[in-house]
């Protein structure tokens, strides 16, 4: 059987093993944007910083920032929680990636690896994740968020209907001295 949000929601303690790497499964009430072509988005989950994540009718993940920067970031479910276990700062590696280069993606993913405080809980978060849900670890989570984000097509408005930008950011690591020196 697939993994879809539905069986996902359905095993609580997965649940919450994935709340500590910073995905919650409570939708806002109320949409905050909208996405062209898609009259009513599911939403499917938040994010800390006020983002959402939205399932598409394509079964693609779409993640909408509260800052104003959208993306679709996985081709499917499964794919977005591989991606959040693998790499749970999956939203840094984006802002790392200067301007959207595969490479520099791969330099901040293993950096900000290095800087993880609570590795142990992290590690033991990805361990019961994976083997509650007979989730196969991603082959290359960094290459296929850097395809999701490349190939993504999906144009999210405000409500004052202006576009929002793409999930690739500007800096790279060298751009923070933590994660530079983390990466030497």
């Amino acid at each position: 059987m697939p993994l879809t949000p539905d069986v996902l929601t359905a095993q609580g303690e997965v649940v919450a093993w994935l709340e500590s790497l910073d995905v919650s499964f409570a939708p806002d009430e109320e949409l905050w944007f909208s996405i062209d072509g898609i009259e009513i988005p599911r939403q499917i989950g938040s994010d800390a910083s006020g983002g959402a994540f939205v399932l598409l009718p394509s079964q693609h993940v779409l993640y909408v920032s509260s800052e104003g920067r959208a993306g679709i970031i996985a081709e499917s479910f499964e794919a977005f929680i591989q991606l959040v276990v693998a790499r749970p700062y999956w939203l840094d590696i984006l802002k790392f990636s200067a301007g959207g280069d595969l490479q520099q993606m791969r330099r901040a993913a293993d950096a900000l690896e290095a800087t993880i405080e609570n590795e142990e809980d992290v590690n033991e978060a990805r361990e019961e994740i994976r083997g509650r849900l007979g989730l196969a670890e991603a082959d290359d989570p960094v290459g296929a968020l850097y395809e999701a984000v490349a190939a993504s097509d999906a144009i999210v408005r405000a409500t004052d209907g202006s576009p929002f930008t793409t999930l690739f950011n500007r800096f790279s690591i060298d751009n923070n001295p933590m994660l530079r020196n983390a990466a030497a």
